[in-house]
């Protein structure tokens, strides 16, 4: 039997995009209510994938780049991460189909992909 391999899912967000400009446009009232149904489908997500869910992850805040020319404040699209086992990478992708975070939340898609190296356990 074939153990299931681990991945990454990264959420990206554009602050910039036609989603967002909806949410900023979005009363007070309107964002609380949709907050309050958003975190109670990424409730029932996690609970429906709690098998499955290696490490929760959680937001990502502001990001500093090091380089070869120093360190500098940076602006990028990565929003939120979670670590999920599944049995083919395409299984992985599938199971953020409709999440929360993109069909409630205004977040533009998720990226998965595989983490490569030794295989460690959970």
């Amino acid at each position: 039997m074939t153990q299931d391999a681990t991945y990454l899912a990264v959420f990206t967000s554009n602050k910039n995009s036609p989603r967002w400009r909806a949410w900023y446009a979005m009363s007070e009232a309107e964002k609380r209510a949709t907050d309050e149904r958003g975190l109670a489908a990424l409730a029932a997500w996690d609970e429906a994938h709690k098998d499955v869910i290696v490490y929760q992850g959680g937001p990502l805040g502001p990001t500093k780049r090091t380089s070869p020319d120093g360190i500098a404040d940076v602006v990028n699209e990565l929003t939120v991460f979670v670590v999920v086992r599944a049995p083919s990478h395409q299984a992985a992708a599938e199971m953020f189909a409709g999440h929360p975070h993109f069909t409630i939340f205004p977040c533009d898609s998720v990226d998965v992909m595989p983490l490569l190296g030794p295989k460690q356990d959970a």
